[in-house]
């Protein structure tokens, strides 16, 4: 076995079985030194279906189940945007800015949700949020409400919309918080393929430049955005000339622009003003 599959494997034990790794390893290389039940059995079986599956490709995050997030279990049962660590990076940074600043209840958008992981980790660590969540995969509004449940969120301090970007939204909120697909169809090439084969395309492609949602998306929100708000928005770090152009162009005063953990240009924040439409 080479080194990165066995970390996960050794990983895939751990968080999957909740096994200790030597033995059942030993097992699955012919070495058995389980004892002979039924039940081991199946485990290793089990087990060393999963271990095909990590050598076909397939993401880690699927095979286990859950990828965790700010603290947050989040299941992936129904294949969703596994959750990046640039996504947790952005989204703390967000959460540590709002406890700063507000103490009082506030409204929150979590546009092209996925999994929910946003979120879910706003809910989880500012308890005075309310969160809408919004995507137009049906199925990922079912993954919501299961990691709100996992995550023993009180159902009154959330609702799931069905909406393509703001086609069901309506009201203001204090926070928008945003994770459009972004990739561009012509950086195809740079794409792992374990993404191309196993992760929704329609979370991940973003049209030929890889604007098109976020375009869509600037266009709308600032009729969304109550005042004092703020949005918070994720991108891929060669837009960044080509998103200023949209913020400007859409009429957007006070923008800015950040880095990631890996000091790659990754997401926006828009504080609000009236536009000069």
């Amino acid at each position: 076995m080479n080194g990165k599959l066995n970390k996960e494997i050794i990983w895939l034990l751990k968080e999957k079985y909740g096994a200790g790794n030597l033995s059942l390893i030993s097992a699955i290389g012919g070495q058995a030194r389980l004892p002979a039940s039924g039940g081991n059995r199946r485990i290793i079986c089990k087990i060393k279906k999963d271990i095909d599956r990590l050598k076909k490709g397939e993401p880690i995050d699927y095979i286990i189940g859950f990828a965790d997030f700010l603290g947050c279990k989040i299941d992936l049962r129904f294949k969703p945007l596994i959750p990046r660590p640039e996504t947790e990076f952005w989204t703390e940074n967000a959460i540590k800015e709002i406890k700063k600043s507000v103490r009082e209840k506030i409204r929150c958008l979590d546009i092209f949700a996925g999994s929910g992981c946003v979120g879910i980790a706003v809910l989880t660590h500012l308890p005075f949020a309310a969160v809408d969540f919004a995507d137009k995969n049906e199925r990922f509004l079912k993954q919501i409400k299961i990691n709100a449940k996992l995550n023993k969120i009180n159902p009154r301090r959330y609702k799931t919309i069905k909406s393509d970007i703001f086609s069901n939204i309506r009201g203001e909120y204090d926070y928008i918080f945003a994770n459009p697909p972004y990739v561009a169809k012509t950086k195809i090439k740079r794409v792992q393929k374990s993404v191309l084969k196993w992760e929704p395309a329609s979370a991940v492609f973003g049209g030929k430049d890889g604007l098109f949602y976020v375009r869509k998306f600037l266009k709308e929100a600032k009729n969304h955005l109550a005042p004092g708000g703020k949005i918070f928005a994720e991108f891929d770090s060669w837009q960044k000339s080509g998103i200023a152009e949209i913020l400007r162009k859409s009429g957007y005063i006070d923008f800015k622009f950040h880095k990631d953990q890996f000091g790659k240009w990754r997401y926006l924040t828009v504080d609000y003003r009236r536009t000069t439409e």
